[in-house]
């Protein structure tokens, strides 16, 4: 029988990503999501939501989300809503990875019934995996979901070494490490 306390293989990573994730969001999202960057009223703060995450996935079949981060902020455009902002650090290719980006959207937004962005870094090493949709066509009723992905092997090193971003040290730190 597995201990909790036992680490699996990718600890190594995650535990620094969702230390300085914590640490430093706004300019996680300035450095991976600008759009939301700037679409957010950061005067009104943020709050991580990590006993609603767990609500949201309980009772899931996708696996290990122990990365994952649920983080409501509020808009700046004058619109009194506030939009939940789904996070998933994903190390290595994961059969039906973008099936679960889509269970956690739709309980997110069944939970909440607020917008939710869903924002996927890939920090695996593995060129062609680039999950962005789920999607399904069947008798007339279609479904689809996509969602951002930011793949760490496309910031070249040398961009990566002149940012002040906090995330462009993780990110060289990351590709370093692996």
């Amino acid at each position: 029988m597995t201990e909790n306390t036992e680490k699996r293989p990718n600890d190594e990573f995650d535990v620094p990503w969702k230390d300085i994730l914590e640490a430093y969001f706004p300019e996680f999202l300035a450095f991976f999501l600008p759009v939301a960057y700037d679409g957010i009223d950061w005067e009104q703060g943020f709050e991580f939501l990590d006993k609603e995450l767990s609500r949201i996935t309980r009772a899931s079949q996708i696996g290990n989300r122990r990365m994952d981060k649920l983080v409501k902020v509020w808009r700046r455009d004058g619109i009194e809503l506030w939009v939940l902002i789904h996070i998933e650090i994903q190390g290595d290719r994961k059969p039906n990875f973008e099936l679960g980006m889509y269970v956690y959207q739709y309980r997110a937004f069944d939970l909440y019934q607020v917008p939710v962005v869903g924002l996927a870094i890939l920090a695996d090493e593995e060129i062609g995996w680039r999950p962005t949709e789920f999607s399904y066509d069947l008798w007339g009723t279609k479904q689809s979901y996509r969602f951002t992905a930011v793949k760490l092997l496309d910031y070249p090193e040398v961009d990566l070494e002149k940012s002040t971003n906090p995330f462009a040290i993780v990110t060289l730190a990351h590709l370093h490490a692996k």
